[in-house]
């Protein structure tokens, strides 16, 4: 671990500490409810989570892939960039996924309100919260839809993980990647803007939520396309002009 760069070492270790101690302290406390992300007009929440939730996993294999893509790209930012450098574009990626993907919630939410009875609308809004901080949903689809929409919570570092592979795509456009599935070599600029068109094809087909916030990875591509467009207008680079 020491001779990974320190921020990257510092995500990698703060993002597993805090998986376990989801995990641990499930029957004490649901960490969840106060760390994940909610939509801005739920009851659960909280100005913070706007930052905590990328912090936070749903499972083992999403916290795998999310830390080993860190580990792979992310040391490898940080090392041309420096520490501070890397850390803010972390951390601004992140909300920017979170801020598309609430804009995205926004319009669901009121396309579905419009097609929903107004007893159905304020049973959810009186009682969604509640049910869903124990871990719960309504098992009538039309209440659950409503209520994922509202009162679910979005977790995970996949939007700044996606602010980190526009990024070595950028810097390393012709570096190859191996693809595990199938196992081919890619070219890091075209596994970026592949990536990037499925998580936009996944969103816009999905209508109520697969467990999977297309729009915030595509919020982290989007995001971090923009600082590195603004540094690269600006000339900010470190170790040389590391944008040719």
């Amino acid at each position: 671990m020491s001779s990974i760069p320190v921020v990257t070492r510092n995500l990698l270790i703060i993002n597993v500490l805090a998986y376990f101690a989801t995990v641990m302290l499930k029957d004490i406390v649901n960490l969840n409810n106060y760390l994940s992300l909610h939509y801005i007009t739920s009851s659960l929440f909280m100005p913070h989570q706007i930052i905590t939730y990328m912090f936070m996993h749903g499972g083992i294999s999403h916290l795998f892939f999310n830390m080993f893509a860190v580990f792979m790209f992310g040391r490898v930012l940080e090392t041309v960039w420096g520490p501070k450098k890397f850390f803010v574009y972390y951390i601004i990626t992140g909300i920017g996924a979170a801020a598309l993907q609430m804009i995205v919630t926004y319009f669901r939410l009121q396309s579905l309100e419009a097609t929903l009875p107004d007893e159905v609308i304020s049973t959810v809004y009186n009682e969604g919260a509640a049910i869903i901080a124990q871990g719960l949903n309504y098992s009538d689809p039309l209440y659950g839809d409503l209520n994922g929409l509202l009162n679910g919570a979005m977790l995970g570092a996949s939007g700044a993980v996606f602010g980190i592979l526009v990024a070595f795509g950028m810097l390393f456009p012709n570096a190859e990647l191996m693809l595990l599935f199938p196992p081919i070599p890619i070219k890091a600029k075209w596994f970026v803007i592949g990536y990037g068109v499925i998580e936009l094809s996944l969103g816009v087909v999905d209508r109520v939520g697969d467990n999977v916030a297309h729009f915030a990875h595509l919020g982290g591509l989007i995001t971090g396309l923009i600082i590195l467009l603004y540094w690269r207008k600006k000339g900010f680079t470190t170790n040389g002009n590391i944008f040719g």
